[in-house]
This record gives C-alpha cells, structure tokens and sequence, in this order.
C-alpha cells in the first residue's frame, strides 16, 4: 500500500477569497496532492487547508502554496484574533498511513530547507521534528507573534533552525513540524473575549502558569471573539484526543460556563476530525444516557447534535471527517468491496485467494448478521416490549461482529499473500535460502493466525445467540437456525484452513499449542450450535 501524509498549512489570510482560491489551487493541482478541506475565519483572518498526499507530494504542495502566499500576503498590514508570526504560519506534517513519526520529521525538515533556499525565509521546526525541548510547543516558538520578530531573531536563543536570523518584513517567519493528529475545536459563548479567555486558562494544560495547571491533559486554550457572528469561544488544540477527547473539553467549558451563568450555544470544528473521535463523542453520550443506538450515521449524528456542531453553519460528516474523505485511499478492502456476484466470481476463479478462509469469514459476517436482525425484528415492537432491555444486550455484540468478521475476508487473503511472496524469494545461496526458510515460517503462522482469530470470534457469539433464540421474535426461528448452521460453518472452515497450514511448519510446540487450541474451538462451535438450534426447535 502506498504512504499517505497529512499537511496543514495555515495561512496568515481568511479574508480575500482570490487570495485563498489562489493557494487552494496551488495545493490541488500539485502532482500526487489532494485537497480535502479548505476553513477561512475572518476574524482569525486566518485559512486552515488539509491535504493528503505522498511523503515527496506533499512537500512540493506546500511549497507551491508557499509561493503563492509569498507573492499575496503582506504581514505587514495583517490584522486577526489568531496568534501568528508569518504568512504561512505553521506548517505540520502528520501520518495517516504506512509512514512513521520519522518520516514526516524527514518531511519538515526537507520543506523547511528547500523554502529558505527558495524565499530566503526564517523557519523554526516544532513538534516531533523540534531540535531542542523549548521548541517542541508551538506557542512557546510564536510567542511575542509577527511584532516580536524583530528582537527575538537577534537574540542567539531564537536563531532560526532553518534560515538567516533576519527579518522578512512581508513574511516574518514559518515554523515547520511534524505532530500526530491535532483537533481544532471551538466551543461558542454569548460572552466577552476575557471571559472565554477565563475559561480557556482554567482547562487548558498550561493553566496559568507557575505552577498553576489547568484541568485538561494536552489541550491548548485561549479565549478570542467573533465578529461576523457576534460571539466568543474557547479556541482549543487538543493535541492528543484520545487523551483528552471532544466532550471532556466540551463538558469543562460548559461547567465553568453554568458557573459565570454564560450560555453555550454549540461548538465549531476547525478543519477535519478522525472518526474515533466522534465515535468516542457519542459512546460518552449513548452511556450516560443510557442511549441505543447500533449505526455509526446514527452515533455521528448524536454527536454533533449533543456538541452542537452545526450551530455556525451545517456540518456534513462527508465532507468533514478524515476516514471517509480518504476512503479509497485508506482502504485495505478488495473482496468486500465487490458486490456479491463479483466476490462469488472470484472465488470461483482460477486462483489460490479467495479461498476457504475469506468463505469462512463471508459465512460467518452473514451468520452474525442475521442473529442481529432477529434481535431488530424483535426489540421495540409492543409484543415484545418486556424483552427490550435484553435486546439491547444482544444485538451489539451481533452488530459489532458482523462488521469485524467481513474485515476478515480481506484479512485472510493477504495473509496467504505473504506466503505467496515469501515462495517468490530468491534461494541461490545458502543465506537466501535461511531468510526464504524464515519468511516462509513466518508467512505461515500469519496464514495460521486469522482462522484462528476468526473461530476465537465467532465463538463469543454463542452466548448471545442461545439467549436470542430463548426470547427472540418466534416468527424469525429459521433465521437463528441458518445463523447458528452459518458461523458452526465458519469455525469449520477455520479449523481446517488452520490444519492445512499447520503441515508445514517446523516449529513443534507452535503446532501443537495451536492444533490443540483450534481443535478445542470446533468443539465449543458444535455443541453451542447443537445448544442454539435444540432451543429453536423447541420453540416451533
């Protein structure tokens, strides 16, 4: 699969849209770029642009917007609610997918060589590509923004990582970095600047300073005002959202919101989001109020409901967040994605993969699947209302699975690849010959190592599936059978892809620790499957 990185260059200009339009196409029409996301703000005076592309892409992209912005902006006459120190302020570098931290250091680091040698710019490295510990946080390097410029690149502490120690005018000055993903999110507040900027010091994990910390881990804060929507917000920059998520910082900003008896009126997502973040958003929400809700539409739906995200303007999820922008880049699916006479077609055809494994799987997805729909056709219809409670018990397992367990149509197929590959090796020399032994080994245990997932899956499946059949809509008991008869079929087919594979490997104790293992998994699969399909029968 091929590397993809995330660039987010902002520019110091949110205001003239030629301007904006001018860099946009500068980005778009690079070679190997695409331009998922472009958020001016007027006040901030201040445009975010998201694009993907390969390590040496996106570089050459940011150096054309570079150009571009070098012959338009003028920080001279630039005005706006956002700290900066340049036209193009910060420049980070993020990894999507097959690219380390590393490599987009090494991207930082290209970028800000070849802009000096191009614009003759000062440029500091922040982040992971930082060379010194008092340049790792972005405000740390803008602080005294564009004005201080003029003293602190006299001042041998804050000589430039990249460039002559002299001011530019027009550009003040660009820091280059590489970082994980970063979210910018704002919450909004009938309010005044220092009000918000009251709040933003009491959650942000700088706090106050000296000693005085705010309440929430790698979040960075200030409070600022809207004109052109005549309100305040908290501006934050969660640096790790998984370690603070959106609705922490939400949550926080409302408690000390209700304090000073301000109103919250929704919140504002700068740029793009990852998915997780909003499935986290509304699994915070679905708990605490004991919510049912299966569908990711539905959970990201929740979410910008219960944050308010569409309070400035509407937010659409397909065009906001990361995953789906990106889909066909980031997707490892082949079989899953063809339509059903196209998957049987290759499975028919004359070729190794797909084989029994990714049948298996398709079976069991499809077994999964319908214990979930028995549990849909029963929960919330009036006869069945005592069983509501329970049905909520049992279908997410189902529902979850069933996504899980066709991810594993692909999975198993390219873990025969790697085999395949390793057959592929040259053996001319005894050297060759060791290392084609080793990825041979190695490309069978990973051969060996998703059936056996698979089968570890399907059985924690069973127990939810007995208590359907027990309670499950009576009308859908041919349902539960062929779901009990389908993922019975997919343990066997584990089984046997895992004995097959196991005939070749030369580790012993590896082969019969997992012959041991996959044999006591059919076991269980049969007389759970015998369990599920005796309580149907009795209930016809």
């Amino acid at each position: 699969m091929s590397k993809l990185v995330e660039c987010v260059p902002n520019f110091s200009e949110g205001k003239n849209k030629e301007v904006i339009d001018a860099l946009a196409a500068a980005i778009s029409q690079t070679a190997g770029c695409r331009l998922l996301d472009v958020d001016p703000g007027a006040s901030t005076n201040r445009t975010v642009f998201t694009f993907v592309g390969s390590p040496d892409a996106v570089v050459e992209g940011a150096l054309n917007a570079a150009r571009v912005a070098f012959k338009t902006i003028d920080m001279q006459k630039h005005k706006g609610e956002h700290p900066r120190m340049g036209a193009l302020d910060v420049c980070p570098f993020i990894p999507v997918r097959n690219v380390t931290m590393e490599e987009c250091v090494t991207c930082a680091n290209r970028f800000a060589e070849r802009l000096v040698e191009e614009l003759h710019v000062p440029v500091y490295l922040y982040g992971e590509a930082a060379r010194s510990e008092n340049r790792r946080s972005l405000p740390a390097v803008r602080a005294g923004e564009y004005e201080a410029l003029p003293t602190k690149l006299q001042n041998p502490e804050w000589a430039p990582d990249y460039g002559k120690p002299i001011f530019v005018p027009s550009w003040g000055a660009t820091v280059s970095g590489a970082r994980k993903f970063l979210i910018a999110y704002n919450v909004n507040l009938l309010s005044t600047k220092e009000l918000a900027h009251r709040i933003a010091l009491n959650i942000r994990e700088g706090g106050r300073g000296k000693g005085q910390s705010g309440r929430l881990k790698k979040v960075q804060a200030i409070g600022w005002f809207l004109q052109e929507e005549n309100l305040a917000q908290v501006s934050t920059n969660l640096l790790d959202y998984e370690i603070s998520s959106l609705y922490m910082v939400y949550e926080e900003v409302c408690k000390d919101a209700k304090e000073l008896k301000l109103p919250v009126l929704g919140s504002q997502l700068v740029g793009l989001i990852p998915l997780k973040a909003l499935m986290d958003t509304a699994e915070f929400y679905i708990r605490e109020e004991k919510l049912f809700i299966l569908e990711e539409d539905h959970k990201i739906r929740l979410a910008i409901n219960r944050l308010g995200l569409d309070s400035l303007s509407p937010f659409e999820p397909r065009k906001r967040i990361i995953e789906y922008l990106v889909q066909d880049e980031l997707s490892d699916a082949v079989l899953v994605k063809q339509t059903l006479q196209g998957f049987v077609q290759s499975v028919g055809a004359r070729s190794a993969t797909p084989g029994g494994g990714s049948v298996s799987a398709a079976v069991s997805a499809m077994g999964a699947a319908l214990g979930c729909m028995v549990g849909q056709m029963t929960y919330g219809k009036r006869q069945f209302e005592s069983l509501d409670d329970v049905m909520r018990e049992l279908i997410p397992p189902l529902h979850a699975a069933a996504e899980q367990l066709l991810l594993m149509v692909d999975a198993d197929s390219k873990a025969f690849g790697s085999y395949m590959a390793a057959l592929k090796l040259p053996k001319e020399t005894t050297e060759e010959q060791l290392k084609r032994f080793n990825a041979l080994q190695d490309g069978l245990k990973e051969a060996v190592g998703v059936p056996l997932s698979l089968a570890e899956k399907i059985n924690t499946l069973w127990k939810p599936l007995l208590e359907l059949s027990k309670h499950g809509n009576s009308a859908c008991i041919s349902d539960l059978q062929v779901a009990a008869k389908a993922l019975e079929t997919g343990v066997f087919g584990a089984y046997f892809n895992v004995l097959i594979n196991l005939r070749e490997i030369k580790d012993d104790e590896f082969k019969n620790q997992t012959q041991k293992k996959v044999s006591q998994l059919l076991e269980e699969a049969k007389n759970c499957a015998q369990s599920v399909l005796q309580v149907c029968e009795g209930r016809l």
